[in-house]
Parts: structure tokens; sequence; C-alpha cells
């Protein structure tokens, strides 16, 4: 479990003497330039128009540039207004600093660029004050979002909440937008069980509140795209799918539970096993994760231990994260009872895609067209086969 080191500076009202209904975080990195005009409009906003007592903390990590003066200055100048500093830097850092010492009924977060429809607050906050529900989230990708952005970040959000759905099994309809609250009361049990600190922070905390039976509600948003944003979105991807691997094989292992029955007295949510159509759609997200894994380790060992070496060690390794994936997400099995049984059905079965994958490097050895490329390509065919025919036998187990 990752948490900030370094002791946040703080600026404005003191926490000691100040309560309020919702607790607003901003988080910002090098926002120098649009800071000051967000914390404004959204000041301004919830004067006029919340009728809930509210509180904004900027919560600075670690800028290099003026946005931490700016948010001093912002929290001397105006009411409901405070300013926190981190020395090390993440949006999940920053989240968790602020979250587990507020004393708000409710703790939410925005994005400096105010993308979403601030009336779309209200909405999100009203069912955690109630207690009817435990998280609220904005989502751009249900049915009544009016958004406003390119062809490409709105493809990869939706294949990023496809991967979500099909290896880890959430049913939140999105994992990013950045318009999130949470009740206080279970962020304190909640937050401390997330490892990320930066953009995957989001999805953790969300996967964890669904594992543990809590509620959560989702408000469709109207969003307009930022075409300013400074978000690195291949990178943010690229550590996206590390964190989802991350959490793939530490539920498996039966991590992230706050309790035996959830929280607050809760039974934890309780999935039904998937049909067979259901399998293979999770097996196939198991295997698309276990496809990249392999190919990246089989780079790395390619030149070291050439050919064979790189494709044997690559599919032990990968073996038994694979096999204790699909038995946690597709075919939702769980506990001691033919766990044994299942791993050695398993394992024999992975001489399958060893078999397939060396047989297609002497096929191209032979053929004389041996290389990096060539050879990851024919044996990634000869896996994506042998694995077509191990979920026949190992689903047979789950009629």
């Amino acid at each position: 479990m990752t948490t900030t080191t370094a002791v946040p500076l703080s600026v404005g009202p003191s926490l000691d003497r100040l309560t309020a209904d919702v607790e607003i975080v901003v988080p910002v990195y090098n926002e120098e330039q649009s800071l000051g005009g967000s914390v404004d409009r959204l000041q301004r906003y919830l004067s006029e128009h919340f009728p809930l007592t509210w509180l904004i903390t900027v919560a600075d990590n670690a800028s290099t540039d003026n946005t931490w003066g700016i948010a001093c200055r912002l929290a001397k100048e105006m009411d409901g207004v405070r300013a926190m500093h981190l020395s090390e830097k993440g949006r999940g850092r920053a989240l968790r600093a602020v979250w587990l010492q507020s004393n708000a009924t409710v703790v939410a977060y925005m994005d400096v660029d105010l993308s979403t429809d601030l009336a779309a607050l209200l909405p999100l906050v009203a069912p955690l004050i109630t207690g009817h529900s435990d998280v609220a989230i904005g989502t751009r990708l249900a049915e009544g979002a009016r958004v406003v952005r390119g062809p490409r970040r709105e493809l990869i959000s939706r294949l990023y909440n496809l991967v979500l759905r099909t290896t880890l099994r959430s049913s939140f309809s999105d994992a990013q937008c950045g318009f999130k609250a949470l009740r206080a009361d279970v962020a304190r049990r909640l937050v401390p069980l997330v490892e990320d600190n930066d953009w995957f922070f989001d999805t953790e905390l969300l996967v964890l509140a669904e594992r543990n039976g809590l509620r959560i509600h989702e408000v469709a948003v109207d969003w307009v795209d930022d075409p300013g944003s400074t978000v690195d979105v291949v990178q943010t991807a690229k550590e996206d799918l590390k964190g989802v691997a991350r959490m793939m094989l530490g539920l498996a292992r039966g991590e992230g539970a706050i309790g035996p029955t959830g929280p607050l007295g809760r039974p934890s949510t309780a999935r039904p096993k998937p049909g067979r159509s259901g399998q293979l759609l999770h097996f196939a997200g198991v295997g698309a994760i276990s496809t990249v894994t392999f190919a990246v380790l089989f780079a790395l060992l390619y030149r070291p231990v050439g050919a064979v070496g790189a494709d044997v060690l690559a599919l032990v390794l990968c073996a038994l994260g694979n096999l204790a994936a699909n038995r946690r997400f597709t075919f939702t099995d769980r506990g001691p009872a033919g766990r044994r049984d299942y791993y050695a059905k398993g394992l024999t079965l992975s001489l399958l895609p060893l078999v397939a994958t060396l047989a297609a490097l002497a096929a191209t050895s032979a053929a004389g067209v041996a290389g990096l490329g060539a050879d990851l390509t024919v044996i990634t065919v000869a896996n994506l086969i042998a694995s077509a025919v191990r979920f026949h036998f190992l689903a047979r187990g789950y009629r």
C-alpha cells in the first residue's frame, strides 16, 4: 500500500474549525494558466446555486510552475477556498491526502478544466447526503449524457471501459470521468485499500467499491473536452492496463476486501456465474492481457536466451497468472474447493501452447524467415489457436 510520505502544506480555513456538507477537491499539476478562472467560476456557482454547505480545496501535487502561489492567493482572497500542497506528484495521492482528513459529510473531486457541467453536482452528491448510495460518479457513456470530444479520445475511453468489463467484471459505465464523490465515512474505509496514486486511482477505487458491495450511483453528464489538456492519453492508457493486470492478480488472491460482510454490515455483492458466451468474453479479455504480457516478455528475452528460450520462459511466467485470472474472472470460482484439480488440469493444458509455439518457431526457422518480428507473429497465432483448445477443456468443468 503506497501512501504520501510528505506532510502537506495548507493555506486557508482551518479544518478543526470548519465543517461542510461537501468538500470538493480540485487536484492540479502545473495549471497556472487555468487555475484562477476555474476556481472563480466554481466558487461563484456554489455561492449562487448550490443549496448545501461546501468547501473547495485546491490540491497542488508537486507543480513546478506558479500553481501553488496562485492557489495560496485564491485561498486568502476567496471565501470557502483552501489550498493544500504535496511535494509528490499524483492525482490519486492528492485525493487521498485531502479525503482522508476531511470533516465533510461527502468528499468529491472534479478536474480543473471543469469539463463537466456544474449543474450535475447536486444530482451527484444528493444520494450520498441522504444515505441512499455510497459512491457517485459522472458518466459520459450512459444514455442521456451529452459529450463533445474528438473520435480518438471517445474510442480510447470506450475501449478502456470494455476492457474493465471483460477483465475485472465491472458494471459501472465510465471509470475515468473527472467528476466523482463518496460519503466520507466510506472513503475512510475504502481509500486505504487503493494502491495507485496516479490516474488509475479512479478505476481501482470503483472496482474495490463494487467488490465490497457498495452502491454506486451514476449521473449522465454534459461534458465538453478541454482542447488544452496536457494529459498524455497513450501513456495513461498503458499505465491503466498495468493497473488492470495488477488488480486481476490481487483480486484472484482475495485482496481488496473491507470485511467479510462488506462495509456497514452489508453483504458483499455476489455475482451469478456467467453462461458460456460470458465465459468466452471474459476468457478473451484475460487472454488479451496475457498476450500483451507474453509479447513484451518474449521481446525482452529474445536476444539474451534466443527464440526458444524466450518462448519457454515467457509462457511459464504467464501461465500461473493466466490460470488464476481465468479461475476468478472467467469461471467465477474461488476458495479451496476444486483448486488443485483446476490447476493440475490447467498446467497440463499449458503444454498445448508450448508445443504449438515451438512447432511454429521450427517452421519459421526451416523457412529461413526467422527474426523477432516473424517469430513473434507466428507464435502469437499458434498461441491463440492453442488457447481456444484450452478454453474448451477448461470450460467443461464449469457446465
